[in-house]
């Protein structure tokens, strides 16, 4: 049997005027975390969800919630988003100098510290705050553009950051991957060495072939 991979359903794939009942299907399926993306228009050229929904969603579930901070300066947001519920806060360590200061406040803040990596940031950059978080979210794509297909040496990226995480003794450090997720590269993504892995619209939210539940337990047989 092969090693079964944590599944975050990216929220803002869901219908926007069917967002309750997508999060019912999401409770359904049994997701194991929600993808909460944040995006300000300047980081990424999209803008995207905002802690008032995620107030609202922490008060139907208690799937755990993983907020993705595409944003310029994503320090300010830190207690907008404990606020509203989050559990583990991942900001791109491409929007700031002060990595550290901002993984020290999110501790304090009683969320779960977490870094994202944009495809051409090296690994090397979690030097000095790799053991101190508690994911990495690797971009397979260029963030902020949906849809777009897997970045194929990102495959390599998972394992050497595996490696990495492993000799620096973050040997619990979760790798989420986000984008590029689908049927067939999920099993390549988990093989290399990737725990969770964010799903849209390549894998659980497409009604025009099934519901998200249904989609959620397919996607899992793929691993079996």
């Amino acid at each position: 049997m092969k090693k079964q991979p944590l599944i975050a359903a990216s929220l803002i794939c869901s219908n926007p005027l069917n967002l309750e009942q997508d999060l019912q299907e999401l409770i359904k399926g049994k997701a194991d975390y929600i993808h909460f993306d944040v995006m300000d228009g300047q980081f990424v050229p999209r803008y995207g969800l905002y802690p008032e929904i995620l107030s609202q969603l922490t008060k139907i579930t208690s799937i755990p919630v993983d907020v993705h901070m595409m944003v310029q300066n994503p320090e300010e947001y830190i207690e907008d988003f404990k606020n509203a519920g989050a559990t583990f806060f991942n900001f791109h360590i491409e929007s700031t100098a002060h990595s550290h200061r901002i993984v020290k406040k999110v501790e304090k803040a009683n969320m779960k510290p977490g870094v994202a990596l944009n495809p051409a940031t090296s690994i090397s950059s979690l030097d000095y705050i790799i053991e101190d978080i508690k994911m990495v979210v690797l971009m397979a794509i260029n963030p902020g553009i949906v849809g777009h297909k897997l970045i194929p040496n990102m495959i390599n990226k998972i394992a050497d950051l595996r490696e990495f995480a492993d000799k620096r003794g973050n040997r619990e450090l979760l790798i989420q991957i986000d984008g590029g997720v689908t049927f067939e590269t999920g099993v390549k993504m988990i093989d290399a060495g990737a725990d969770i892995l964010v799903c849209g619209t390549g894998t659980i939210y497409r009604p025009h072939e099934d519901t998200i539940s249904n989609k959620l337990k397919q996607f899992r047989k793929t691993f079996k």
